[in-house]
């Protein structure tokens, strides 16, 4: 019996590893391998056409102190986690509360929401480019109707990032319906007897609400800050030229590494120093998101029922 049962179990287990053969070979092709090859790389002087040199900490020593464009792409990173999390999480939030109320016309208002983010990517950021031109763009316009001073926009080094914001605002419905899905999974019975103890709308919120979709809220954080930090398709596709201009203003980390590993015509690709750059942009994920863990049970409700 036991010789049979040890047949069934390593019979069982080489089912097993052949199911997951596919995903564990994947994995390793295309993220253990690229993610150890870049580490290499991170430490070399490559362009690609050459074989790499090895400079040790040469490309950080560089990146940290002699490099003029590493400090204002992390300034543009920070400023645009700081805009674009806080107003992505309680957008999201508050549009989930009001597509969640049995309101005639709700299920139009949630299609219309969630539209945005299965619309291609680039056509979309496009569009944004020309709503949002100085001369005849919809936005003055706009604001010219209202009686409104206008704007430079993306020409402006003080409004082109709030302007990219705005246009990754306009994704805002993915956020929305996973908060959506946690507010339809708190207990009804929780919002009667509340109701019957007389609590309003306000206290029915803050103290059953938003404590049941904590753990949620602390999901949505950590996606909004991954997403945040690794911004790309707006600044490339809105800022003059691909740069991150005016200035440095919109000049996000991601944005930068792609500038230094496949530069315009001309330009000599520096695929170890953009290598670099990728590392500290992970290292920084890494630790936000693992802080984010640590410190989610500090406010997550905990049911205390046993």
């Amino acid at each position: 019996m036991r010789a049979r049962s040890r047949r069934r179990a390593s019979s069982d287990a080489a089912a097993a590893y052949a199911f997951l053969a596919p995903a564990i070979i994947g994995f390793a092709v295309f993220v253990v391998y690229p993610l150890i090859r870049s580490g290499y790389f991170a430490l070399t002087r490559y362009n690609g056409l050459t074989p790499p040199q090895f400079v040790g900490l040469g490309n950080f020593r560089r990146l940290f102190s002699t490099d003029p464009s590493f400090w204002p792409s992390v300034r543009a990173t920070v400023e645009l986690v700081v805009l674009y999390v806080p107003f992505s999480l309680v957008l999201g939030l508050a549009l989930a509360v009001f597509c969640n109320q049995r309101l005639r016309g709700v299920r139009l208002v949630r299609t219309l929401c969630y539209l945005p983010v299965v619309l291609p990517v680039v056509a979309t950021i496009t569009l944004w480019k020309f709503v949002f031109d100085p001369q005849v763009g919809l936005a003055n316009e706009v604001l010219k109707w209202l009686h409104l001073p206008t704007s430079m926009w993306l020409s402006s080094s003080s409004m082109a990032l709030p302007s990219i914001v705005i246009v990754m605002l306009w994704g805002v419905g993915s956020t929305m319906i996973i908060f959506l899905a946690a507010l339809q999974a708190v207990p009804t019975e929780l919002y009667e007897a509340a109701r019957i103890d007389g609590a309003g709308s306000v206290a029915v919120f803050f103290r059953i609400t938003l404590p049941l979709i904590r753990p949620i809220m602390v999901l949505q954080l950590v996606l909004q800050l991954t997403t945040a930090l690794q911004t790309f398709n707006q600044p490339k596709i809105l800022s003059d030229g691909g740069n991150g201009g005016p200035g440095f203003s919109t000049d996000t980390l991601m944005l930068s590494i792609y500038n230094h590993a496949f530069p315009n015509l001309g330009g000599l690709p520096q695929l170890g120093y953009a290598s670099a750059q990728v590392w500290v942009l992970f290292l920084v994920i890494v630790v936000l998101v693992a802080a984010s863990a640590r410190f989610s049970s500090v406010w997550t409700y905990h049911d205390q029922r046993s």
